[in-house]
This record gives structure tokens, C-alpha cells and sequence, in this order.
């Protein structure tokens, strides 16, 4: 059995791919270093996450993805050293599916890692996370309520840091609880750094060229998905989120093209103003481990100025649309050449085995 467990729940939109890719990168190395990372896959953790929030959709899910859990629960049984789960999903769990999960990684003690950012970036980043997820829900209307279903990720359910805090600080302590403010002005792998000092492992010899950014798209780019999504009626499969919408259409053609940044609006804007302050002053009244300034999480008094979804217009949409349109021919055409010339390959590599065969053959027949 591990000595401890590390679980680092997220927030979403606070560099979480980035460091479960350099984690997942170098798991063996880590292993030797003396932290198990369990599972698989790095999916495993994802679905873990479900089984904890008792997603319903997990009930349906393939036996792979239902066993995830215990996969993970079995490999930290039978290891050594400190253990380590990172899936930002589980920050939407709620009071009862913490403990439960406290209690499940018993008699390990467990240590709650929570990487944190400032509101409005964040609040403006899993906005567009949603639409390469397949959402619909225009700015002005995201964020306006706080869930109840631990099944809402994109939502401040899972986003507001003072929210999240009340709820696993019932079943973790907060001493044993570290929050990690990322600092915006800071080298990129300064939280990595953060977060390596966290969890107990030197830094040093570790494969970092795996990792990658999340980037963003512009304004114009992100109302124009958000309203093709309305059209994408099938591609509702987590896979097809994943692959088409999310990887090839947002990632490969939308966030190349840059675009313009942009605000929620005002009223969203003082929303996540508020949200910082609580959550700076939450911290305040417990004994929680922060690493950085609470300062970082507090959203500036000063903004640049920015537009707002709501300004994009139809013409902008169809421009983007048409590029878009053209692109995506061009990615056709590729297509058909590259499996033409795979079959053609194919057809020459036939040709030549037949060409062969009947050599041997008359070769053969000759010396009979």
C-alpha cells in the first residue's frame, strides 16, 4: 500500500493537460523516483472520475471503462511510495462521493493537489472548452447558475475554487490540501515546478517536449463552432467530440488562424471579480497550503479592452465559414490523393508478388 495518495482534481482550465501529459509522458521514471501513477491508460483516471461522480452514463459505458476504478484502487494497493490520480472531472464531486473516495484510498492518507488560476480567464477558457466539447450555450448565457449534479464540468460547480474547497475540505483536512496559484507572468513550466514540489519529486532528467499548450481561438472562431455545433447532430459520441470536433475542426483549423480576444460580458465580468475575492478570503479562514500569491487569483483592476461573443456578426461568421469551407476541401482532396496513391502502392507491390509467383512457377515447370 502507497504511503500517501496525491489526487489533483483540477480546476479545469488550469494547465491540467499539460501536466497529466508530462506525467503520463514519464510514469515509469516516476515510478523508479518513488510516486505510482495508476491505471493503464491516462484515461483511466478520467474514468475514475465518472464512477466517483457516478456518472449514470458510466453504467453504460464498456466493462474497460467501468473497471477504471478499481484498476486503480488494486495498483495502488499493491505498490510502494506515493501515490498520484489527476483528473480535473473530480473536482465536481460532491460532499458525500469525496469522502467515499477518501475512504475507498484508505488506510493511505490522501492530499488533495488544486491548481487554481484567476476567474475571468478561466471563466473565458472553459467557455471555449465547451464549444470543442460540443456546446451550444452562447457567452451571455454561460455561467448563470451554479449546479447541483456532479456531472456538470463546464459550470461553476467545478470552476468556482471557494465552491470546490467547501465541498472536499469535508472529507480531506485543509492542511493536507495544497492549492497552486498559477502565475500568469511566470515561464511555462513554472507550475510544473509547483506542482513537482507538491506531490515529492525532483524535476531534473524528466521529458517535458511531450507537453503542449491548450490554445485558444479567437473570437470570430469560437462563435463560428459554437454555432456549427448546432448542425453536428452526429457527432454526439465522446469519441466524436474528441477527435472531429475538438482535435481536427477546433484544435488543426479554428485556433491556427489566431483571432481576436475577448471578454464576457461586464455583468460576467464583476461575477468573476466576486469570485476571486471569496475565494481569496476562503482561504483566509483555514489552514490550506498555498503555493503563490493569492494575488494571482484575484481578477486584475484594470482589463484591457476586448469584445464580446455577442459582437460577432453573421458576415464575420460566414467568412471564417467559407475559409473554413475551403480548407476543409483542401483536406479532402490530401485525403484522396494520399489513399489513391496507397492503393496504387498496393496494386504495384500485387503486381510485382503475382510477377514472382509465376517466374517460380515456370521455373518450376521447366525442370519437370
Amino acid at each position: 500500500m502507497v504511503e500517501r495518495v496525491l489526487v489533483h482534481i483540477g480546476l479545469p482550465k488550469t494547465a491540467t493537460s499539460y501536466l497529466q501529459t508530462i506525467v503520463w509522458t514519464n510514469r515509469d521514471e516516476l515510478r523508479r523516483r518513488g510516486v505510482v501513477v495508476p491505471g493503464v491508460e491516462r484515461r483511466d483516471h478520467l474514468w475514475a472520475s465518472r464512477t466517483v461522480r457516478e456518472d449514470p452514463a458510466q453504467l453504460r459505458a464498456p466493462e474497460h471503462h467501468r473497471g477504471a476504478w478499481d484498476r486503480v484502487l488494486t495498483e495502488l494497493a499493491a505498490s510502494d511510495g506515493v501515490g498520484l490520480i489527476s483528473h480535473e472531472f473530480f473536482a465536481a464531486a460532491s460532499r458525500k462521493q469525496a469522502a467515499a473516495m477518501v475512504e475507498a484510498l484508505a488506510p493511505s492518507p490522501v492530499h488533495l493537489v488544486v491548481t487554481a488560476r484567476e476567474p475571468l480567464g478561466l471563466f473565458a477558457a472553459s467557455w471555449q472548452e465547451s464549444l470543442k466539447n460540443g456546446a451550444t450555450t452562447p457567452m451571455v448565457d454561460y455561467g448563470r447558475h451554479e449546479s447541483r449534479s456532479a456531472t456538470a464540468i463546464w459550470n461553476w460547480r467545478s470552476l468556482d475554487l471557494r465552491l470546490v474547497l467547501e465541498r472536499w475540505s469535508t472529507a480531506v483536512p485543509p492542511e493536507r490540501i495544497h492549492v497552486i496559484a498559477l502565475d500568469p507572468t511566470a515561464a511555462r513550466d513554472d507550475v510544473w515546478q509547483r506542482f513537482a514540489a507538491v506531490v515529492g519529486f525532483e524535476t531534473a532528467g524528466l521529458d517535458l517536449s511531450g507537453s503542449f499548450p491548450n490554445s485558444s481561438m479567437g473570437v470570430t472562431e469560437a462563435e463560428t463552432l459554437r454555432r456549427l455545433n448546432g448542425r453536428l447532430d452526429e457527432f454526439r459520441s465522446a469519441l466524436d467530440r474528441g477527435v472531429f470536433i475538438r482535435s481536427f475542426l477546433a484544435d488543426q483549423r479554428l485556433v491556427p488562424r489566431g483571432g481576436e480576444r475577448f471578454w464576457p460580458e461586464p455583468d460576467q465580468i464583476e461575477d468573476c471579480r466576486r469570485r476571486g475575492e471569496e475565494a481569496v478570503a476562503y482561504l483566509g479562514t483555514q489552514p490550506f497550503d498555498v503555493v503563490g500569491s493569492l494575488k494571482d487569483l484575484l481578477v486584475p483592476d484594470t482589463l484591457d479592452a476586448r469584445r464580446t461573443p455577442a459582437s460577432v456578426t453573421d458576415e464575420e461568421v460566414a467568412e471564417v465559414a467559407l475559409d473554413l469551407a475551403a480548407t476543409l476541401l483542401g483536406d479532402v482532396r490530401t485525403l484522396r490523393q494520399e489513399r489513391r496513391a496507397a492503393a496504387s502502392s498496393a496494386d504495384s507491390r500485387l503486381r510485382s508478388a503475382a510477377a514472382g509467383w509465376r517466374s517460380r512457377l515456370r521455373s518450376r515447370l521447366r525442370r519437370t
